[in-house]
């Protein structure tokens, strides 16, 4: 799609990726207009760790583009539910006082009505009175993530670790508004009009900018003069100007109040942030692994065109079903050039008769993801037989196409391999290329792998030293401790991340769950009939393999049962706690997970609900008083061991 070439900084940068990639072909990647689901991830990992170190290759819209590609492919990828990892040249990373989440994403009215439906039901569940439903609108500014506790400035990371920035605030940035340190989240930002008047000559677009503020070596010179000109700023979202009203009133008006807040500030801005204010709500509503339930952003959409269908391609994803690509005479809009766009499913290619030579209308999605609006010219629609990766006749199953092969299909059984090593994450061996490598010779399964042996591989071409170190990173991923949500959700079940996993392991065993019946499955608070039913049936697709894989002897960590939780006689039973700053005696993951047996029930933020703050190091003043503030027991770390050890 784009022509891309490398500097040395970045060369370097890429060496350091946990799977260093060859420059080479992740040029010649970036010049193609359709990648399958392992290159697409290859490029979107590679991009966003030379983004995040300073040193971008492509534009945001760009980066943007393939991570449309990749939902359309597979929507329930690993890569699009978490937030992207950050890579930043010889810099460690260290746990974040506050989990910083991405926010979920509205284009229209209806869309916010139904959020606003979701805040409304959750205000019913817990009692709150909806004239007390306030809603606060603010810019989303488009800068660079951060978070500053006072002491320390902290990238986002992968959300729950990042790394210390800090350096920039010694350079001289400053908190917007003449504020404080120690407001929390918000973004590096550079003012519009300093940028056009000053730095334009010298830089493309404004995220440069705000990525060379935090470069480890020296600063450009006229970065540096901005910041001591003070046109760059570290905003925290507290300071932010907002509208807060009724829930109702920000319905009423709403295109007045995005306006209002799409000018109330001179910096780069790309949608509106809306969210309750309301403590209760937020706490009961929480997060999903990804988004916090309680916040959303609206995007717009501004721009349209009529282009012409060259082509419709199709790509087999990891769970068989086959995504439509339609390419497209180049066409600039919005600043970027589209050249291809994702159909949502081969029904809309059937019943809109999309094929080559059709018209369609595009729009780019917040200005970012481009989608077929309409078909202005239906034409003869495109549709395969085969399936692209193995040639096997393809199935209706609704509205998609689904490739039965669910054993030998290369493009099903390489991304299976993949997103089980990635989605386990202790061990560093088996990324894209080594998985590629070994289907090529013949390897189906995951428990397949695992039958390895040092002298098999080197016959695949490994050398000597790089095949025993991949017997040793099995051996490990077997040893090291990886919790039991995390092991079922590797074996990629469609509807079945994560955070589904999670819960349904509180309430009961590991394998029991592979046992389940949509009946037993809708009990559980979460589960809808339809996705239950998909559950099931992906359950029992993989219950040969996973017997197989767990029968391995992993070192699997159990999922605190709700039920037990409810009898535990511990001090914090019941309790809500938060943990904040450095923990001495462990990470605040092993903490809370502590917690969590002893039946508390941790949050990440502090609300009207919280029982116990338990503060570690470098926690700032203002966030202890805050707590205080609502009436909430703030204990250091020794105190809090003091308490749960009886003492």
């Amino acid at each position: 799609m784009i022509d891309v070439s490398f500097t040395e900084q970045q060369l370097a940068i890429l060496k350091q990726l946990e799977q260093p990639v060859d420059a080479e072909q992740l040029r010649h990647l970036f010049s193609l207009p359709t990648l399958n689901e392992t290159e697409l991830l290859q490029v979107l990992e590679a991009a966003n760790a030379l983004y995040r170190a300073g040193q971008p290759v492509i534009s945001d819209s760009q980066y943007d583009l393939y991570i449309a590609m990749l939902q359309d492919i597979d929507a329930s990828h690993p890569y699009l539910h978490q937030v992207e990892p950050e890579v930043l040249a010889e810099a460690k990373t260290v746990e974040l006082p506050q989990r910083m989440l991405s926010t979920e994403k509205a284009y229209s009215l209806a869309e916010i009505e139904k959020w606003i439906k979701r805040i409304l039901k959750a205000a019913e569940e817990i009692n709150v009175d909806k004239k007390d439903i306030q809603i606060r609108v603010t810019p989303k500014l488009d800068g660079y993530a951060a978070y500053d506790d006072g002491t320390t400035l902290y990238t986002r990371g992968d959300g729950f670790r990042g790394q210390d920035i800090s350096r920039a605030f010694e350079r001289g940035l400053q908190v917007a508004d003449h504020g404080e340190r120690g407001l929390g989240p918000g973004e590096i930002v550079i003012k519009k009009s300093y940028f056009d008047k000053v730095l334009s000559e010298f830089f493309e677009n404004s995220r440069n900018i705000q990525a060379a503020i935090i470069a480890e070596k020296k600063v450009d010179k006229n970065v540096q003069q901005a910041i001591d000109d003070g046109a760059c700023v570290f905003y925290p979202f507290a300071l932010l100007t907002n509208h807060t009203d009724h829930y109702s009133a920000v319905i009423e008006n709403f295109d007045a109040i995005v306006e209002q807040m799409w000018q109330a500030v001179d910096f780069d801005i790309d949608g509106v942030i809306l969210e309750t204010t309301n403590e209760a709500i937020k706490q009961h509503m929480g997060a999903t692994r990804r988004n916090h339930r309680w916040q959303i952003a609206f995007k717009v959409n501004e721009e349209s065109a009529e282009v012409e269908v060259l082509n419709v391609i199709a790509q087999t994803s990891r769970t068989g079903r086959i995504s439509p690509v339609a390419e497209l005479v180049p066409t600039k809009l919005s600043g970027a050039t589209i050249s291809r766009v994702t159909v949502h499913h081969y029904n809309m290619v059937k019943t809109k008769r999309i094929g080559p030579g059709a018209v369609v209308q595009l729009v780019r999605s917040g200005l970012v993801i481009p989608k077929i609006e309409q078909v202005i010219k239906p034409a003869e629609p495109q549709l395969p037989e085969n399936c692209p990766s193995c040639q096997s006749h393809l199935l209706w199953e609704g509205d998609h196409l689904i490739c039965p092969n669910k054993s030998d299909c290369p493009a099903q059984t390489e991304n299976t391999l993949i997103h089980f090593f990635k989605t386990l994450g202790n061990n560093d061996g088996f990324g894209p290329k080594v998985i590629e490598k070994l289907t090529q010779y013949g390897v189906k399964h995951i428990h397949d792998i695992y039958a390895l042996t040092t002298r098999r591989l080197m016959s695949f071409g490994f050398g000597e030293k790089t095949s025993q170190n991949l017997i040793d990173q099995l051996q490990a991923s077997r040893e090291i401790a990886v919790e039991d949500w995390r092991f079922l959700s590797a074996f990629g079940v469609s509807r079945l991340g994560g955070g589904n996993c999670e819960k349904l392991l509180q309430h009961h065993d590991l394998l029991d769950v592979l046992s389940l019946s949509v009946d037993e499955m809708v009990k559980i608070d979460g589960f809808a009939q339809v996705s239950a039913e998909a559950i099931v049936e992906g359950l029992a697709n993989i219950k040969d393999e996973f017997i197989k894989v767990y029968e391995l002897g992993f070192n699997i960590s159990e999922t605190v049962k709700l039920a037990d939780s409810d009898t535990l006689q511990s001090p914090i039973a019941g309790a809500v706690v938060v943990f904040t700053g450095s923990m001495q005696q462990g990470s605040r993951a092993d903490m809370e997970k502590q917690a969590k047996a002893l039946g508390a029930k941790v949050a990440k933020s502090v609300s009207g609900k919280t029982n116990f703050l338990i503060t570690g190091d470098k926690v700032g003043e203002t966030k202890i008083n805050a707590a205080r503030d609502k009436g909430v027991e703030v204990l250091t770390e020794q105190q809090y061991l003091d308490l749960i050890n009886g003492q």
